[in-house]
C-alpha cells in the first residue's frame, strides 16, 4: 500500500498538484476515498485532514465510501420526475434494501443515484443500469431488470 500511496505522494508533488488533483488520483485508485488514506496523506504534507474533508464534501463526484459493481441511475429531472421518477426511485431502494442515506448495497453489488438530468426526455422516465439506458421505464420494468440482473449474475455466473 505504502508504495501505491507515494507513487501517488510523489506525482503530486512533482507537478505541484493541488488537493483536488491529489483526491481524483486517491479515488481513481481505491474507487473510493478511505479515511486512513486522508489521514496518511494529511501527515505526511502537513495538510490537517478537516481541509480534505471540506474538497471530499464539497464535491459531489467525491466517495467516501466504496461504491457496488453495478450503478443504477434514476433520472428525475422534470420529465422523468412528472412520469413517476419518485416511485421508480423508491421501488429501487425497495428491492435492494437500502435504508435511508444508504446508497450501496452491503454486498457492494449494486450503487444506486439519483440524476438531475441526463438529456433523454422523449423516452421518460429514464433508467441507467451501468453504462445502458433503459427508457418508459415503470415500478414493474425497473424490477424486473434488476432481478433478472441479479439472477444473471447468481446462476450463471457472469461476472461485471
Amino acid at each position: 500500500m505504502d508504495k501505491v500511496l507515494n507513487k501517488i505522494l510523489n506525482d503530486y508533488q512533482k507537478n505541484k498538484g493541488n488537493l483536488i488533483y491529489l483526491l481524483q488520483k486517491i479515488q481513481d485508485t481505491y474507487g473510493y476515498i478511505p479515511e486512513d488514506i486522508v489521514f496518511w496523506f494529511s501527515n505526511r504534507l502537513n495538510i490537517p485532514a478537516s481541509k480534505f474533508y471540506g474538497i471530499i464534501t464539497f464535491y459531489p463526484k467525491f466517495r467516501l465510501k466504496p461504491t457496488g459493481k453495478n450503478t443504477i441511475t434514476v433520472c428525475c429531472g422534470a420529465a422523468c420526475h412528472i412520469k413517476g421518477s419518485d416511485r421508480i426511485l423508491q421501488e429501487v431502494r425497495s428491492i435492494l434494501s437500502l435504508r435511508e442515506g444508504e446508497d450501496t448495497t452491503q454486498n457492494l453489488s449494486f450503487t444506486v443515484q439519483k440524476a438531475t438530468c441526463i438529456g433523454a426526455c422523449n423516452i421518460a422516465p429514464v433508467v441507467i443500469l451501468n453504462d445502458q439506458v433503459y427508457g418508459d421505464m415503470d415500478t414493474e420494468k425497473v424490477s424486473k431488470l434488476i432481478k433478472g440482473y441479479e439472477k444473471k449474475d447468481e446462476y450463471t455466473g457472469f461476472e461485471y
